[in-house]
């Protein structure tokens, strides 16, 4: 097997010139990386060293499971009463690993979920990594390559996008203590900062307008939601050839209170702010 440290050039050369993928050598550097992901010894977004700080996307990796796709072949996949087709396995010695996941909630081969995280009948990817402590709850999906931190809760039905291709581009990340709200969809890239809390049916795009509206003036954020935020669904106005219309946004209401730090419920967040969602 490819020492780690070998990983990184042969994986590069690999994904520049893919008749490598033929060569013993390139082949068990993939294999090496998607294993070191899966065990989280390396991640595909490397977090600041400090609080607010940017993070960085290790494109390399994102490319090795490009390849990995390509090396793998189909198979039949059999967990108890279920059946699967698939190329990649499902992750396994969760036990040892200190994680729950209830059937029929999927995690693949290649994801990293640490110590404490709780997995519904939901699904997480090749790539994602979740911090310790963290609720996927029902039916909620973290996509291929999301960086989801400590103590986060992903409400039923939350739909966290993978960003795989181009490899150099930022994943979704969901940083420590946010808590999504129900049927919020997160894609492309957007960087939900520390202890936010986003609304039921929020959806956050790369275009996705933000708008702070808790000062005397909006202030507009793209791709960014400030740590602490409380963001619900919104519409501003917009001209068009044939009228004015109602585009979709999302609104910063304000900012988390003492009163819900740890564990909050969205009602109880929003409750400070007297708007129901």
């Amino acid at each position: 097997m490819t020492m780690p440290g070998d990983s990184r050039p042969l994986v590069e050369e690999a994904f520049a010139n893919r008749s490598l993928l033929e060569s013993a050598p390139h082949k068990s550097a993939i294999m090496m990386a998607v294993h070191q992901l899966n065990e989280g010894a390396h991640r595909v977004a490397t977090p600041p060293p400090q609080p607010g700080g940017e993070w960085t996307v290790n494109a390399w990796l994102k490319q090795a499971i490009l390849l990995y796709f390509a090396l793998r072949k189909m198979e039949k996949l059999e967990v108890g009463p279920f059946e699967y087709f698939d190329k990649i396995p499902l992750k396994r010695n969760l036990e040892a690993a200190g994680v729950r996941v209830v059937p029929p909630g999927v995690v693949r081969y290649g994801a990293f979920l640490e110590r404490g995280v709780i997995v519904m009948p939901g699904y997480v990817n090749i790539g994602a990594y979740v911090g310790a402590g963290t609720m996927v709850d029902t039916w909620a999906t973290v996509g291929s390559c999301a960086q989801i931190g400590k103590d986060v809760h992903l409400s039923g039905g939350v739909g966290i996008g993978g960003v795989l291709e181009p490899p150099q581009a930022a994943p979704v990340i969901i940083e420590d203590g946010a808590f999504i709200g129900s049927r919020a969809v997160i894609v492309e890239g957007v960087r939900v900062c520390e202890e936010a809390v986003i609304g039921t049916g929020v959806t956050l795009t790369a275009s996705t307008v933000i708008l702070d509206v808790s000062g005397k003036e909006p202030v507009e954020h793209r791709g960014v939601v400030p740590a602490r935020s409380v963001v619900i669904p919104g519409v501003r106005e917009k001209e068009f050839p044939a009228g004015k219309y109602g585009v979709p946004c999302a609104l910063i209401i304000g900012k988390r209170t003492a009163g819900t730090d740890r564990k909050v419920s969205l009602n109880a967040a929003l409750r400070d702010f007297n708007v129901p969602v």
